[in-house]
């Protein structure tokens, strides 16, 4: 039997070499075929709110051609005449990010061929930099891995990451004073690695690593009361009052309806250079996103309607003071009551009161 199996895996190879490049020429469109197409083929990189000229041809034989801009129609020419076309673009439609830019070619025959390029629009801002002052120290229970970092009025709420795989994620109420979690909390198996958290009404949120899953917890008990699924990784969490804002190690923050946790939009964080990856921890105080950036010591203030960012917070003080062992920044939470801010990081013997140095 072995026999006559090499020999039909041996016909099933040969044919796929025969057949398969006969499929995919077949598939493949000539180089010359007649289609509009942008005169720059590479890419274009701008700052936010300039214009930008967009020049492209289109040859004879089309019945429309549509330009659209990061997935929406930006023009639509029916029947148009074989011309070269510019187009003044605004970059100021969805904020900084890179943004597809694609000219669609409609035939008589009703099919369409899409000839696209990409639009990097980097931030007008030049940040500006800022330093921590420490206030008043307090302790922080330093087999802690935090995750997030969040008050719910004078309350301190703390949830906790699992490196180990040991069960060691936990999530709940602590103590400002003592750095130590108060009863109720509530922990994850070994399973799941517990990642930012967030507090909107009477509910706490927690986002996992690499599960997909944001549990749902009452505040005050501490019981889950729901579980949404999400795709991709999940890092930070933070919320305005009205929806939740998750970041996933990239460049990204999405914006998610709190009651079924479903994307809204998103933003993506940029500066004048270019995209600014590993946002992480977040917080969001007096309208803005304050993020820390995964291992390192300094904290992003981002424009949420753009993704710009308008200041870095070089946090390093803190590091040299309360890392003592452990591991990185990560930890940022506000008191609206008390306009006092705090700051920590995973494994560390102290939390910190800090202002910002303007």
């Amino acid at each position: 039997m072995k026999k006559y199996g090499i020999i039909i895996l041996l016909i099933l190879v040969v044919a796929a070499f025969v057949i398969v490049p006969l499929i995919n020429n077949s598939s493949e469109e000539p180089e010359d075929t007649p289609m509009a197409k942008f005169e720059t083929p590479g890419n274009i990189q701008v700052e936010y709110g300039t214009e930008v000229p967009v020049k492209f041809s289109i040859p004879e034989g089309m019945v429309k051609v549509e330009l659209l801009y990061n997935d929406s129609i930006f023009e639509t020419w029916n029947n148009p005449k074989p011309q070269m076309r510019t187009v003044a673009m605004q970059t100021n439609y969805y904020g900084v990010g890179t943004r597809p830019l694609v000219l669609r070619s409609t035939f008589k025959d009703g099919t369409s061929l899409e000839n696209g390029i990409n639009v990097r629009v980097v931030s007008n801002i030049l940040p500006e930099i800022r330093f921590v002052k420490i206030v008043k120290e307090y302790p922080h229970n330093q087999e802690n891995y935090t995750q997030g970092f969040e008050f719910d009025g004078n309350q301190l709420y703390e949830g906790t990451g699992d490196p180990g795989q040991l069960g060691k994620t936990l999530v709940g109420p602590i103590s400002l004073e003592t750095g130590k979690f108060i009863e109720p909390k509530i922990g994850l198996d070994p399973t799941h690695f517990g990642e930012g958290i967030t507090i909107l009404g009477d509910l706490v949120y927690q986002v996992t690593w690499q599960n997909g899953k944001c549990f749902v917890y009452d505040k005050k008990t501490m019981v889950l009361k729901d579980e949404f699924k999400y795709v991709g990784q999940g890092w930070g969490l933070c919320n305005d009052g009205k929806v939740i804002m998750m970041s996933d190690g990239s460049e990204r923050i999405t914006f998610r309806d709190p009651k079924s946790f479903q994307a809204i939009r998103a933003i993506e964080v940029y500066d004048k250079e270019g995209p600014r990856t590993n946002l992480n921890e977040l917080e969001y105080i007096d309208g803005k996103i304050y993020a820390n950036v995964y291992m390192t010591g300094t904290v992003l203030v981002i424009e949420p309607t753009t993704g710009r960012v308008l200041e870095e917070i070089d946090a390093n003080e803190l590091v040299v003071r309360g890392k003592n062992g452990g591991d990185v920044l990560n930890g940022i939470a506000y008191n609206k009551l008390t306009k006092k801010l705090y700051m920590t990081g995973k494994y560390w013997t102290k939390t910190f009161e800090v202002s910002i140095d303007r």
